[in-house]
């Protein structure tokens, strides 16, 4: 048995990524303390759970810490960290802590730009309806684990959703590891996409000879990767090259039907409860890991169809008087664009969005290709960039990404100044039959809420 710290301390436990360890060790037996800068539904529970919860980063929270975790986003000089140091507590990376955890289990990662949260998920649903009950790992809400982010199982297996934005998806070393697609994302961290590639191929060659490394072959990234990998691959798309050919897709707005093929000859058909391609791709590389396990079809395929989904992923948050609201995470343009596809699979008369931007290093970096990411809606309200604790970048503002959105031929985007001015605006604007989407990984995840409240008081 390994030495179990009797207390250990979460910088910023309201993370989604640091509550769900923190859940799992609590689930553990580990006393656990952790503090934020606000408290929320997430903090709420790791509270009914036994944790201790501080609001403010204070040198007294780490008082009979024997380790306390941090994010690599913290600032060095937070006065918890420092004190930590001074005591001589050890200061472990959430990414360091959790390959600590996969040490001990058989390990699986879900990794890529886009999709890992909804592909982990699924490979969750799918081990849990054969029951072997998996402890999972994930950076999102689930609806199949009681709304929670993480779980903890008896068997072996662990589940986890990998962090590439800061390279500690490194530290893993899984048995299984997938990759779902790359993409130019987190240049805060990797200086150019062929590092970011780089970065995901070691990633694969962490698998040892006998694991199996998954991955999307649609995605040109990857293709461009492929023979650097140097590890079993098990290969899936909408192709005949591939180890697991997906064909007949038939989509609509409540989910998909698709068939498998492998080796030519058809394995199996599957049905999807979510909508859009880019989830019957997430749903085949979760098929892929079902296979690896020897999970009989019929659980995979039970599995899936018990996926009702991730919070924030295309979230119907309510219907008022006609008009549908929807949350959804998606803040790089790849993720937008997928989710208005999906939405285009709805016979919704308009589809209007209201946008919070992510990090000024990010809207500086995608600023093109955010300028055609909203062809699908039809009316674009733009808030402010959300920071999120970076430092605001000249000439990066959310007029010039409006500027750049018009210049591609947008021909309804508009600048709102406020959250509230653009819930009321985009209230106005819907009319029974229309979809409202609230989009990005900010505070805009509060405003849909506020949306349906408005329509209401409009009716």
């Amino acid at each position: 048995m390994f030495f179990k710290p009797q207390h250990v301390h979460f910088v910023g436990i309201g993370g989604i990524g640091m509550s769900a360890i923190a859940e799992v060790l609590l689930t553990l037996g580990y006393e656990v303390s952790g503090s934020d800068v606000k408290l929320s539904s997430i903090t709420d529970r790791l509270s009914s759970l036994g944790a201790a919860i501080h609001l403010g980063h204070e040198a007294g929270n780490v008082t009979g810490a024997r380790a306390v975790v941090v994010t690599s986003a913290l600032d060095a000089a937070n006065p918890e960290v420092m004190e930590a140091r001074r005591l001589q507590i050890p200061v472990i990376p959430r990414g360091e802590l959790l390959a600590e955890l996969m040490r001990l289990k058989f390990g699986i990662a879900i990794g890529g730009s886009h999709g890992k949260t909804t592909t982990t998920s699924m490979v969750a649903s799918i081990l849990n309806a054969a029951e072997m009950d998996p402890t999972v790992v994930v950076g999102g809400r689930v609806a199949g684990m009681q709304g929670s982010n993480a779980r903890v199982g008896k068997s072996a297996i662990l589940v986890v959703e990998s962090d590439e934005s800061d390279g500690s998806f490194l530290k893993l070393a899984p048995i299984i590891a997938v990759v779902t697609n790359i993409d130019r994302e987190h240049l805060d961290h990797y200086a150019s996409l062929e590092e970011i590639q780089t970065a995901f191929a070691d990633f694969l060659n962490k698998v040892p000879f006998y694991g199996a490394a998954i991955v999307c072959m649609e995605d040109e990234n990857i293709q461009q990767i492929f023979p650097s990998i140097g590890r079993r691959t098990i290969s899936y798309g909408r192709s005949a090259q591939v180890d697991l050919e997906i064909c007949n897709i038939a989509l609509s707005s409540a989910g998909s039907d698709f068939t498998v093929r492998r080796g030519g000859d058809e394995l199996a058909k599957f049905h999807l409860n979510v909508p859009g391609v880019h989830n019957v791709l997430n749903a085949t590389a979760a098929i892929g890991v079902g296979l690896e396990l020897e999970v009989p079809l019929a659980r995979i395929q039970s599995g899936l169809e018990a996926f009702s989904g991730v919070d924030r992923r295309f979230s119907i948050r309510g219907v008022e008087h006609g008009v549908t609201v929807v949350d959804d995470y998606g803040h790089h343009p790849t993720e937008i664009k997928a989710t208005l596809e999906a939405a285009r699979l709805s016979p919704y008369k308009r589809i209007h969005v209201l946008f919070q931007p992510h990090r000024f290093s990010r809207t500086k970096h995608l600023m093109d290709d955010f300028g055609t990411a909203f062809h699908q809606a039809d009316d674009l309200y733009l808030l402010d960039i959300y920071a999120a604790s970076e430092p605001a970048i000249d000439g990066v503002s959310a007029q010039a990404l409006l500027e750049r959105i018009r210049s591609y031929g947008h021909r309804s985007a508009h600048y709102v100044a406020s959250m509230e001015e653009g819930i009321q605006t985009i209230a106005r604007a819907a009319n029974p039959g229309d979809l409202i989407i609230t989009l990005g990984a900010g505070s805009v995840s509060q405003a849909a809420e506020k949306i349906l409240i408005q329509l209401r008081g409009q009716g």
